[in-house]
């Protein structure tokens, strides 16, 4: 029987890197512009045709939960799993599992982007994945030259400060249901690369969409700045 819940959020961090702001707010409710980053990132799940929802929640959960309420402002659906004890950056999915839909999203709480939700069901759906994730090219280039050794440790190359291509994982995802059973045992923390490589090395089928639209997770203090600033600018 399939659920009916089509996105999971996973907002139960404690936002460390972001202290002393977090001590009082939960890392969801830190605000970006006018209103906080979770309830920014719900209003675009909504615009995408998605309804009814699932909170993880565990730091600051009752604020979280007064805010959000059963999400009826804004026009959805919510109900709230409460993680007892951080069980990872997917171990919140193994307690909703049944109630979720054959294909749904998991989200972190903390992006701002403009991602297209709908876009990313369509890409997993097309493909017919196991599993999708949403990813961003970035070019790193070294501070330093590079020099490249033997096993006895002779030079055989020097690169001038390399860059090089990384698809960076953007924290946010598509999950087959009866898929990822089987690697979600109840209650057990689990995060994101375990399950993928476990997705791998049984055969299912794990794919990508890439995307160079507007991404920022807040989870450092520059990276909160920069979204304010984006906010203020009206890029965000």
């Amino acid at each position: 029987m399939t659920g009916s819940t089509e996105a999971l959020v996973m907002a139960g961090g404690k936002g460390t890197r972001l202290l002393p702001y977090t001590a009082v707010l939960p890392k969801p409710l830190l605000p970006v512009g006018d209103a906080p980053v979770l309830e920014r990132l719900l209003r675009q799940l909504r615009t995408a045709g998605l309804r009814r929802l699932s909170l993880a929640v565990h730091h600051h959960r009752q604020l979280i939960e007064a805010y959000f309420g059963d999400g009826g402002a804004l026009g959805l659906d919510i109900t709230y799993v409460v993680e007892d004890r951080p069980l990872g950056t997917c171990g919140a999915v193994s307690l909703v599992l049944d109630g979720m839909t054959e294909d749904f999203l998991l989200l972190n709480a903390d992006l701002v982007t403009d991602l297209d939700f709908a876009a990313l069901r369509a890409h997993h759906r097309a493909r017919d994945a196991d599993l999708t994730m949403a990813v961003q090219a970035r070019r790193v280039t070294q501070e330093f030259g590079v020099v490249e050794l033997d096993p006895q440790g002779a030079v055989t190359a020097l690169r001038e400060k390399p860059s090089t291509l990384h698809h960076l994982v953007m924290g946010a995802y598509v999950l087959r249901r009866d898929a990822v059973r089987r690697f979600l045992l109840p209650g057990q923390r689990i995060d994101m690369p375990d399950l993928v490589t476990a997705l791998l090395a049984g055969g299912f089928r794990v794919e990508a969409l890439v995307t160079d639209g507007l991404w920022l997770d807040i989870g450092r203090p520059d990276d909160y700045a920069r979204a304010q600033a984006l906010a203020a600018a009206g890029a965000a």
